[in-house]
């Protein structure tokens, strides 16, 4: 009787015989231009308050040329067109960046497609970013549009925070890596500092800084959503104070993020009294508004490390 065949009777599918030829391991290009794009997001809010802190929201008239007739700004729009062309600028290297990262992790796609995914929605977001701002002028810093369009900046910030978490682990199945309890005072204090951030906003698009002097803003009492604004900020402080001392009581491997947020936090609160108790100077409401995407970009890694990969 002849020998039955050891040889399987079906092919394996093109995918799993060329699956093992899929890069899985993030090399540092990957990593460069991850970081790259994760900084040039956080380089664009200190510029865009720049633009608004020093009246410059209308220094290019225009989008995406400056002046109708002028890509760059002309002589006559003085210091404010070349404050809010640089801003402009800037959108260039960052969008290069985050096509960079999604172009390396491509040959990816199927080996770490949480790393592909990721990236091409921070791709599609700058991309809306940029719509978002060419409104902005059209509608002559309307301030519901100015403070989405800082929305928009804080979160591609978190969402680029999270590929530089994710690029350092392995993919694939994750499993909890704190206790529940923790888990939970963590994912409140996010609640407290996505309260927080947004009463913020909504303070700094009713008040002084519109962007240009002949903006006036009206609606919300300014002076009123200070205060509001201050009451989810100790909320979060001390839920911040208390995530930071559990982290460090139970030595949890997330205790050094624990204590990376409560101290920008200390720090914001401190500059968000002093700048409410002296006329918000521009420069410290700049400060609040780095400080505030670094906030949100810190919770963003500790939120991501309360999951381990499996392997």
């Amino acid at each position: 009787m002849p020998e039955t065949a050891t040889r399987p009777l079906v092919d394996p599918p093109a995918r799993s015989r060329f699956a093992q030829w899929l890069p899985t391991a993030v090399d540092t290009r990957i990593r460069v231009f991850a970081w790259i794009s994760f900084v040039l997001n956080v380089v664009i809010i200190a510029t865009g308050g720049a633009v608004r802190l020093t009246g410059s929201g209308l220094g290019c008239s225009d989008w995406p040329v400056c002046v109708p007739g002028s890509l760059v700004p002309t002589p006559e729009l003085g210091i404010h067109g070349v404050i809010e062309f640089a801003n402009r600028t800037i959108s260039g290297p960052l969008l290069l960046a985050a096509v960079g990262v999604l172009v390396l992790v491509w040959r990816m796609r199927r080996t770490r497609r949480d790393l592909f995914v990721i990236a091409a929605v921070i791709v599609a977001l700058v991309i809306v970013q940029a719509l978002v701002g060419a409104f902005v002028v059209w509608q002559e810093l309307a301030a519901a549009l100015v403070g989405f369009h800082y929305t928009v900046s804080v979160v591609i910030v978190c969402i680029a925070a999270t590929f530089l978490v994710r690029m350092r682990q392995p993919g694939g199945e994750r499993v909890a890596a704190a206790p529940r309890s923790f888990a939970i005072l963590t994912h409140v204090t996010g609640l407290a500092l996505a309260v927080t951030v947004f009463v913020g906003v909504l303070t700094t698009a009713a008040g002084p800084h519109s962007g240009d002097d002949d903006v006036i803003r009206t609606g919300f009492d300014a002076s009123i959503l200070a205060h509001v604004h201050s009451w989810p900020g100790y909320v979060l402080g001390t839920l911040a104070l208390i995530l930071a001392v559990s982290a460090v009581a139970q030595r949890l491997p997330q205790r050094g993020w624990t204590i990376a947020l409560l101290g920008i936090i200390a720090v914001q609160v401190i500059v968000g009294v002093i700048q409410a108790r002296n006329g918000l100077p521009e420069i410290l409401v700049g400060i609040h508004m780095v400080l505030a995407a670094l906030s949100a970009a810190t919770y963003t890694a500790l939120a991501m490390n309360l999951r381990r990969p499996v392997r």
